[in-house]
């Protein structure tokens, strides 16, 4: 072996690498940053706020982020990405199951994400007035979800269906969900979470009911 084949071995403080001190950094500001959120709102998430709370100087924030909304942007990010496949696991759970049992498990998983007093899911429904990265990040994750729903859906479309008129469905559909949840965790609608969870799957089902053939709406 030559000499160019050798590497040195990474250099390790406190039995851990650079590069995993840095990743380890990067993580406790977004967790920081996402405490202060739940307890606070959004617009309570500040650069000297978040240091604070990681035990980290400002240096290491811009290690990471260019600025707060850089670092909003990646706990919305983080947190979409979690529910996403949180209910992407109860698709597949359920997979030998009818579509309405399907879309009941789903719609029931997405309220209790919303339940829990600490879950992280409670922050892609809260206000976002006044952030237009958050403002963006919703628009986009009503768009995935709408993307993600018409592809599993796709297979089993009635022939000849009108495309635009089932993607305007979906979108309402999804964003009136979205706005039921805020308004039920919000003290609005004063119901039980079954009760959402089934209405809700009620108007997913007559949705589905013109875009679908009989059969696989069981």
């Amino acid at each position: 072996m030559s000499t160019m084949d050798v590497r040195a071995p990474a250099r390790t403080w406190g039995g851990r690498t650079a590069e995993e001190r840095r990743a380890r950094r990067r993580t406790d500001l977004v967790d920081a940053a996402l405490d202060i959120w739940l307890d606070h709102g959004w617009a309570a998430v500040t650069m000297r706020g978040v240091c604070q709370r990681a035990s980290l100087n400002d240096r290491y924030f811009y290690e990471h982020f260019a600025d707060r909304d850089e670092l909003l942007a990646a706990v919305w990010d983080e947190v979409c990405t979690e529910v996403f496949a949180e209910l992407a696991s109860v698709v597949v759970e359920q997979a030998d199951r009818t579509p309405l049992e399907i879309t009941r498990a789903t719609i029931a998983r997405a309220v209790e994400l919303q339940t829990d007093l600490r879950g992280r899911a409670r922050i892609l429904l809260a206000d976002h007035a006044g952030s237009a990265v958050l403002e963006q990040r919703r628009k986009t994750m009503l768009t995935d979800a709408t993307d993600g729903l018409i592809a599993l859906a796709w297979p089993y479309l009635r022939p000849g269906i009108d495309e635009t008129a089932m993607r305007m469905s979906t979108l309402a559909g999804i964003g009136g969900f979205i706005e039921l949840l805020s308004a039920w965790r919000t003290g609005v609608l004063d119901v039980e979470p079954e009760r959402i969870a089934e209405h809700s799957t009620a108007i997913a089902m007559q949705l589905g009911a013109t875009f679908l053939p009989p059969e696989i709406i069981g």
